[in-house]
């Protein structure tokens, strides 16, 4: 094909109604300023927001922001800043061009620009999802880790210096923004960590507490009163893009497009009702805004991402590859609602269902479009299960409660540290230490409990030798639940 038939918004009034946007993009204008410009937002925020512009009638245009990538805003700016998303749907897939992005910055090379935004007054929420690496967060105290390389070099560089840390490019932002008395704004963070919302605050105020300029106890001043920091929790299963995505997404719209995204059909946004400031009216595209987000994090967290985990593990013992092919084992689904029961106990009262939450989660891991690799998931274990199993184990033993399932699970875990195939992980060295030819599998999990940081756990020893009791079953391919 030839440029002339990129995907633009000269294309766009060619193709048929039900693949264009639901708004007309030539109307929004930008509300909403985006650090991160990843497949993630544009199949889960920017969705919300230009549903919520279509149904409200509200010019709510994003500007998005790429910390790094240069060649994403280029090939985005090609194409009008439209793209498309495709719903991988078990009956076949819907593909839909999306129209809610509007304009596309680097964030160092358009710096005055994205400054100028955030001076905005028209502009009244900021969204991020930089992961939680951009945060540069202390591991030891949460707050801003002034000492990092890239925050070091930020607060360094005085005002008007390069800037190439999303906080500092935020923090310098919202001081112009306070400075100029302009309206209040809200700062929304949609990064999966706990707190998310409170995280950001604290790194966004230490940066501004370790500057240099001489009005920072000002700056400060005004921001407690006129920026909000609501935390939020988000939910898509957001799979990397394909060269057969892009195939399929030139298939569909009979032109091409360089930046397609798909995700599952499931999506979910749960906000703290706190702003200080005019936002999309989000709701109207069933995003939900309650007083806490808490109870949907740890629910999130145990159920979705603890079976999620499990899953990972349990598969490839089992010789699998995919949740999909995961849940056509005759144990599948039983497993994903056998741990969804064993940790329910451990939820809040006020959070989701967890009997309804784990229907939805057997339709949505069931779902045959979705290649989602257990290989991808299972990467850094001793980092998410000391999160998504260990805290629930925990409060399950301290009341005597049985824990089979969480068990089963940390054996497939343990199974998979001695393969020579075993998932990426930051301890994996460690982890492989753990197997020495003649150690007993008892004493292989001990010290696999202690690498995560679980003396506590190693040393009971009727849930250690639950866990050792269960490999043997496991090295042969076993699932017994």
């Amino acid at each position: 094909m030839s440029a002339d038939d990129l995907l633009n918004r000269e294309a766009l009034l060619r193709l048929p109604p039900e693949l264009r946007p639901a708004v007309d993009p030539a109307e929004l204008r930008t509300r909403v300023v985006h650090f991160g410009l990843g497949a993630f937002h544009r199949a889960h925020q920017a969705v919300f927001t230009e549903n919520a512009a279509a149904r409200s009638g509200e010019p709510w245009g994003i500007t998005a922001v790429a910390p790094r990538s240069a060649a994403t805003v280029r090939a985005l700016r090609d194409q009008d800043c439209l793209y498309s998303l495709t719903e991988r749907r078990p009956d076949g897939h819907r593909t839909r061009v999306m129209g809610s992005v509007v304009g596309a910055l680097a964030m160092g090379p358009d710096a005055r620009t994205v400054d100028a935004l955030l001076a905005d007054p028209e502009v009244t929420v900021v969204t991020l999802t930089v992961t939680e690496k951009g945060y540069h967060r202390s591991p030891s105290t949460g707050g801003l880790d002034t000492a990092a390389g890239p925050v070091a070099a930020d607060l360094a560089a005085g005002p008007d210096g390069p800037l190439t840390t999303v906080v500092g490019r935020l923090a310098a932002g919202l001081a112009a923004r306070m400075r100029a008395g302009a309206p209040p704004i809200n700062v929304v963070s949609c990064d999966n960590m706990a707190d998310n919302g409170a995280a950001l605050g604290r790194v966004v105020h230490d940066y501004i507490r370790a500057s240099a300029w001489p009005d920072r106890a000002e700056i400060l001043d005004r921001m407690a009163e006129a920026v909000a920091f609501p935390s939020t929790v988000v939910d898509r299963i957001v799979p990397a893009t394909s060269d057969a995505d892009r195939a399929a997404a030139e298939a569909a719209l009979g032109v091409r497009d360089a930046l397609p995204v798909t995700g599952e059909p499931y999506r979910q946004w749960v906000l703290e009702d706190s702003f200080a400031a005019p936002r999309p009216p989000w709701e109207l595209d069933d995003a939900l805004f309650v007083p806490d987000v808490a109870p949907y994090q740890l629910t999130k967290l145990r159920l979705l991402n603890g079976s999620h985990s499990a899953l990972a593990y349990l598969g490839r013992a089992a010789g699998l590859s995919t949740i999909a092919e995961t849940m056509a084992a005759d144990w599948g689904e039983r497993l994903v609602r056998a741990l969804c029961a064993e940790v329910a106990p451990t939820l809040p009262a006020d959070g989701p269902d967890p009997v309804a939450y784990a229907d939805d989660l057997v339709v949505r891991f069931r779902n045959p479009a979705m290649h989602h690799l257990l290989r991808q998931i299972g990467s850094d274990g001793s980092l998410k299960i000391t999160e998504r199993w260990l805290p629930a184990l925990r409060e399950l033993r301290a009341r005597g409660a049985s824990t089979p399932v969480l068990e089963l699970a940390l054996a497939a875990w343990a199974d998979s540290t001695r393969r020579a195939d075993a998932p990426a992980d930051p301890a994996a060295e460690a982890l492989t230490a753990c197997w020495g030819p003649s150690t007993r599998p008892a004493e292989t999990v001990r010290a696999l409990l202690r690498v995560l940081g679980a003396a506590d756990l190693a040393d009971d020893e009727a849930l250690v030798a639950a866990v050792a009791d269960r490999l043997p079953a496991l090295r042969t391919g076993r699932v017994e639940i």
